[in-house]
């Protein structure tokens, strides 16, 4: 059969070496890649397998595409997101929680969770735990005081992160995602709210972030 995928380098210039520079590996946003384009930076990093390569934001043929490859890499449908080699390392630093305002909320969070998972921490996550319920988070107050980094993952009034904030020592990572009805603008009314918390202690990623949030958290827990 003819390999009809286009050469690598008409569309991408993978950075197989910046876990050695600043100790994280390089992720491949899946998101505007063709199935062909993403299946061709799966067949070169097939050959690092000392790499951690996460694929986010994956749609199904995406998947399809990275899985025909590398057919053992751990998919998570929910999370949008492919990991390979599929174990993660072993732990090493702190905990990571990741709350999750609503279940609707869940997709991000669990973008963030696998994040700093893959890149070396040990991670829990609390769903549905939004202010409508504020017992809800109380229920969890252990163990979020347990963690180094928070993230909070919260769409319609963003209000949570400043909640957890002011409950625990750690930093929190605020996520706006884009849920509510329409004055929440698609995440912009949480992502104001986030970014006039009065708790200190809170940073913002943007609207749907659950990577860069997951990366953050991962990267302050770190060893020391």
């Amino acid at each position: 059969m003819t390999d009809t995928r286009p050469d690598l380098a008409s569309y991408a210039d993978l950075d197989l070496d910046r876990a050695q520079r600043r100790g994280y590996p390089e992720a491949v946003f899946c998101a505007g890649k063709t199935p062909e384009q993403v299946a061709g930076i799966a067949t070169v990093v097939k050959d690092r397998p000392d790499v951690v390569t996460l694929f986010t934001r994956a749609a199904e043929s995406h998947a399809a595409a990275v899985r025909n490859v590398l057919p053992d890499a751990r998919h998570d449908p929910v999370a949008g997101l492919l990991a390979w080699p599929p174990d993660p390392p072993e732990p090493t630093g702190g905990r990571v929680v990741v709350v999750a305002a609503g279940t609707s909320d869940l997709p991000v969070a669990q973008e963030a969770a696998l994040s700093a998972q893959y890149l070396g921490r040990r991670t829990e996550l609390i769903v549905d735990v939004g202010v409508a319920g504020l017992h809800r988070i109380l229920k969890h107050v252990d163990l979020l005081r347990s963690a180094r980094a928070v993230v909070v993952v919260a769409g319609m009034d963003g209000a949570l992160p400043g909640v957890v904030a002011g409950l625990i020592p750690a930093p929190v990572v605020a996520v706006p995602t884009s849920i509510g009805y329409g004055a929440a603008f698609e995440g912009l009314a949480a992502l104001l709210t986030m970014l006039n918390a009065c708790a200190p202690g809170v940073a913002v990623v943007n609207i749907d972030n659950g990577y860069g949030a997951g990366h953050l958290a991962a990267q302050i827990a770190a060893p020391a």
